[in-house]
């Protein structure tokens, strides 16, 4: 993409909201609605993007926005793009709209995956963007099926009996992928160019389409707000977050680092996961970096299986 033409275009997610300083979900909302080339329609989960960009009566918002709740934005989404298909039917709307659902992990991978699951199934034409924090932010920091593995959260915490969430996180993107979508695609908040291109292929898709992009939250993670790009790169140079997509069935690897890090240069700076650079859970790490380095050959191995 170039960045020059994209600095040329409307800015349709704007400044003055109030999320966190170093805040991943503004950077992701403003970059994927740049990235579009019609006007859109958005559906929008209760949660923090929600939340911080809305307080009345104020807005961040310069397209068409539509509240849902944490369970129910996808059916919310796929009723609005129905409606506008029996509209283009009866020649009542000639305008060619996209429509995008954004909503977090715990309105994605837990509360709202059945309205997601059935948005899929029925087909609508609809880009669904998963803005991953891997926790309940807006709520107090609860984790959520996204959650990784030993990270600190208020309903997982670091105690004398676990060291922090004792469950692997669900792998939604595969999830997603089995549906036999047109499109999905993993992405991380601070590969803007791998990010933007994969909304402009999902919304050019003829169908439901999934992005679920990995999005640091500097109050939820414990970092400084000046890496929120930087932990987006790692989280991809470790395979901890692999970028890449799936497109007709058929996987592609976005990016392979050049050296793969070990997961402890992601870790290591999030206050999160500290406890696991304790002696006592050195065998914890280990497990955290054998799961990281089997999920890994198994995409891979996906993605050689097709070629």
């Amino acid at each position: 993409m170039n960045i020059k033409q994209l600095a040329l275009k409307e800015e349709l997610f704007t400044g003055g909201h109030r999320l966190c300083s170093g805040c991943g979900a503004g950077i992701m909302a403003r970059q994927a609605l740049l990235a579009a080339d019609t006007p859109v329609v958005v559906a929008n989960a209760t949660g923090c993007l929600e939340v911080a960009t809305t307080i009345f009566p104020y807005t961040s918002w310069k397209v068409n926005w539509f509240h849902s709740a944490f369970e129910n934005a996808a059916a919310t989404c796929s009723g609005m793009e129905a409606a506008y298909r029996s509209f283009r039917r009866q020649g009542k709307i000639k305008d060619d709209i996209r429509f995008i659902t954004f909503a977090g992990d715990g309105g994605t991978y837990d509360i709202g995956f059945q309205s997601l699951s059935g948005a899929v199934e029925r087909g609508h034409r609809m880009l669904y963007i998963c803005y991953n924090n891997e926790a309940y932010m807006n709520t107090g920091v609860q984790r959520s099926s996204a959650t990784p593995r030993g990270a600190h959260t208020t309903t997982a915490p670091v105690g004398n009996l676990k060291a922090g969430k004792t469950q692997f996180r669900k792998d939604l993107t595969k999830i997603m992928a089995a549906h036999n979508m047109a499109y999905v695609a993993q992405a991380v908040v601070g590969h803007w160019n791998d990010f933007m291109t994969k909304v402009q292929k999902a919304l050019a898709a003829d169908g439901p389409t999934f992005i679920n992009i990995l999005q640091p939250c500097r109050l939820g993670w414990g970092y400084p707000p000046e890496i929120t790009t930087e932990l987006g790169r790692l989280a991809v140079e470790t395979c901890i977050w692999p970028i890449y997509e799936v497109e007709n069935s058929r996987y592609k690897i976005n990016r392979r680092p050049k050296e793969k890090l070990p997961v402890e240069v992601f870790l290591k700076p999030q206050a999160r996961f500290k406890h696991l650079f304790r002696p006592e859970n050195a065998e914890l790490l280990k497990s955290i970096q054998a799961e990281v380095d089997a999920g890994w050959e198994k995409l891979q191995k996906l993605e050689a299986a097709q070629v």
